[in-house]
């Protein structure tokens, strides 16, 4: 796909995995390429140029330049409009906090092991509606789990919604409500591992803009409302080889499943406390990753079972997959899924044993758990070396030190900072982005 004639919306991810980008037209549109200041790195969601290196004034605050990847094009939902995702580069290599540089870098290493990372994401969100100056639930008196309809879709914003992506070249595989009313999940159909995060990208744009035009809200916090549960971003995956099979199945093992498909689930939970602070970026993520709330809290896993971190669905074959479910719907889906891979791999390389599955309807069978808080998750980041290292330095200390700027206002709000309870600030910090 080409631009065509019409304007290009010029996207790039930051490293809160906001939308940052710029409407280019008539021959720019038809470059895309486009310059961007680098002080978009450090800044907070309230503007604040935080004290990174090589990315505010100390370099004085110097050009990213960004070029479109036209693989990444789609038909926009805005009239006659081409969205598209651009790669960065600082003097002509890649940014270092390039949220799609990281998952790049991630993907390589199995490309040299000659397999190819597929990946889906799982997106959950709350649809609100105003309400005395703030925002509700939207109403929807015959809601029930796995509903589809006008019983779950009184006024027809998320049929739309699905529909626009459609139109739009989203490989959309279905949507329902979640168990909560007010809460929806949409599936989209799996993919290489950076078409993936794309998708679940740009997906997450559509969803917010086609909402606002219908003045309703769309959120995608771990826990927007304290009297119900939270929205995930289950990340499936399994790897392609070059016979086109899937690597994680093997017919001949009792399970069906492949050594390499052990070893990916032992990296994961030998990293699971690691990878919180990627996978759950967020001050209230943490108030969805609680215990008993079937959302990836214990570093365990089983066979589809959906109280454990790390679930293998019952598929085999081409949908064997792996399934990690600890990620908060608004965290950016690049590092996500980088931190996944690497965690993965690092199982892999290191030939990690599987502990025994979680027995069903019994007690965790491990000690290993979600940090309490952002602030725990932080320091669980920085002390695992391993995931340091393959994640990026600069980007970790860069991602580290936009998150303990984020912890620091929650405790200035007057927050007890071993609260499980959804408190205004949060919601108020968060909400307008997420």
């Amino acid at each position: 796909m080409e631009t065509q004639g019409k304007r290009l919306r010029l996207l790039y991810p930051d490293l809160h995995g906001l939308e940052r980008g710029e409407y280019l037209y008539g021959e720019k549109a038809a470059e895309g390429v486009a310059a961007f200041c680098i002080g978009v790195y450090p800044l907070t969601h309230d503007k604040e140029i935080l004290p990174v290196p090589r990315t505010q004034f100390d370099v004085g605050l110097h050009d990213i330049d960004a070029t479109l990847d036209r693989d990444s094009l789609h038909e926009g939902w805005e009239e006659n409009t081409i969205v598209g995702i651009a790669d960065l580069e600082l003097h002509g290599e890649p940014a270092p906090w390039d949220s799609r540089h990281v998952l790049r870098q991630a993907v390589e290493p199995w490309r040299r092991m000659g397999l190819e990372p597929q990946v889906a994401f799982e997106l959950e969100f709350y649809l609100l509606e105003p309400d005395a100056g703030g925002w509700s639930p939207v109403a929807v008196p015959s809601h029930r789990v796995y509903g589809t309809g006008m019983s779950v879709d009184p006024t027809g914003v998320i049929d739309e919604l699905v529909n626009t992506a459609i139109r739009c070249g989203f490989p959309v595989e279905g949507w329902c409500s979640e168990f909560d009313n007010a809460a929806y999940e949409v599936n989209i159909k799996y993919a290489d591992a950076i078409p993936a995060a794309d998708e679940a990208f740009l997906f997450k744009l559509l969803v917010r803009e086609i909402c606002e035009r219908h003045g309703k809200l769309a959120t995608f916090l771990g826990r927007p409302l304290a009297d119900r549960g939270g929205s995930g971003l289950h990340v499936n995956f399994s790897f392609r080889a070059k016979d086109g099979s899937n690597a994680f199945h093997d017919p001949n093992d009792p399970e069906g499943l492949s050594d390499l498909t052990r070893r990916c689930v032992a990296g994961l939970l030998a990293h699971h406390e690691g990878m919180a602070a990627i996978l759950a970026p967020h001050v209230n993520a943490y108030k969805r990753l609680q215990p008993d709330m079937l959302n990836g809290y214990w570093a365990n896993w089983g066979h589809d079972d959906r109280s454990v971190g790390v679930r293998i669905p019952p598929t085999r074959g081409q949908g064997t997959r792996i399934e990690q479910r600890t990620a908060d719907a608004a965290a950016n889906p690049y590092l996500a899924g980088a931190a996944i891979l690497h965690a993965a791999r690092l199982g892999v390389e290191q030939k990690l044993e599987l502990p025994p599955p979680q027995p069903l309807g019994e007690a965790p069978n491990t000690e290993s758990r979600i940090p309490p808080n952002l602030d725990a998750a932080l320091n669980a980041l920085a002390v695992d070396d391993e995931l340091v290292n393959a994640l990026g330095r600069e980007m970790v200390e860069a991602f580290s030190i936009l998150k303990r700027a984020e912890w620091e206002r929650y405790l200035a709000s007057g927050a007890h900072p071993d609260s499980t309870e959804v408190t205004p600030w949060e919601i108020d910090y968060y909400r307008p982005f997420h």
